[in-house]
């Protein structure tokens, strides 16, 4: 994926948050995001379609092709819609 990311940008474990994010595509009202030694996406390249920023504009998810990148843990929620995303990438 054409993307620079910063490891751990947000700070150590104990740094760790949660957030409400608008999700481009994706119905159902925003998606609870878990944050744990988060990666900030600090650039992305012109084919990257940006899906969730944070309100401070950090792109915090992001797809190129059937590639998909989160900042955040999905599998932390119950909500299943990233995974169902994923699940539809590689059908074409």
């Amino acid at each position: 994926m054409d993307i620079t990311v910063e490891r751990n940008a947000f700070g150590r474990q104990i740094d760790s948050f949660e957030a409400d994010l608008d999700v481009a595509g994706m119905s159902g009202g925003p998606f609870h995001a878990v944050f744990i030694r988060a990666p900030k996406i600090t650039r992305t390249g012109s084919d990257v379609e940006v899906l969730a920023r944070l309100e401070d504009g950090t792109v915090v998810a992001a797809r190129d092709g059937n590639l998909l990148a989160t900042s955040f843990h999905p599998e932390l929620t119950h909500d299943e819609r990233f995974h169902r995303l994923f699940l539809t990438l590689g059908k074409s």
